[in-house]
């Protein structure tokens, strides 16, 4: 048993007998066999009180054997480089005022929440229906969007994508997210004159049809 003293070893100990208290109450024997509890020690383990668990704040040592994996640290800080990654694109987005679809079609962020974050970042309520762009806009936003389709991703467009469009083009994400959403229901992006054609008709600017020629 180790005697460095220290309130560290306390906390490390009640840690560990709260979290074994907790596989017990659960039923997860195969996290207590993986801390070498046998079944004297769960069965002392199940006497334990609250009053042992305050008496072990005062402990200057430690009956623990900490071993590090590796392999599951590296893991595990990977995810939480990607979850922190993650949580701070959707701030991005929240304050580019994001509509709830998007946050919830690419997040699974729930209306409770979504409101939560708007405040927390506070960025004013959406008011009424957001206006189209403008034709410049629009067709400048259709030639981005085309091409990042184009590249058949297995996932699709990723959240970042969005706020790289809305960037690149002027364009509000609100506006970015509806439009690509209609488009995006035609189909994969085509190149050609089928595609002018399209972009014509979903972002209103139809050329004006060949004037007939007039009477002798």
């Amino acid at each position: 048993m180790s005697t460095a003293g220290g309130t560290k070893e306390a906390e490390l100990i009640t840690a560990v007998l709260l979290y074994a208290i907790r596989c017990l109450a659960e039923g997860d024997q195969h996290a207590l066999r993986g801390m070498n509890f046998g079944p004297r020690e769960v069965a002392a383990l199940r006497e334990m009180s609250l009053a042992d668990l305050y008496r072990a704040g005062s402990l200057q040592a430690h009956c623990l054997d900490i071993r590090l994996d590796r392999h599951v640290y590296w893991r595990l800080l990977a995810h939480l480089r990607r979850q922190g990654q993650s949580e701070e694109l959707q701030r991005d987005l929240i304050q580019a005022d994001a509509p709830l679809e998007m946050m919830q079609s690419l997040f699974g962020v729930g209306a409770r929440e979504y409101t939560r974050l708007r405040r927390a970042l506070t960025v004013q309520p959406a008011i009424g229906r957001p206006p189209e762009p403008d034709e410049a806009i629009s067709h400048a936003l259709w030639r981005v969007w085309s091409e990042r389709a184009q590249q058949d991703t297995p996932t699709g467009l990723k959240p970042q994508d969005y706020l790289d469009m809305a960037r690149e083009t002027g364009a509000s994400l609100r506006a970015v997210w509806g439009l690509t959403r209609r488009w995006a229901q035609y189909g994969d992006a085509a190149s050609g004159d089928h595609a002018g054609q399209r972009e014509r008709r979903l972002v209103g600017s139809e050329p004006n049809p060949p004037r007939q020629p007039e009477g002798p």
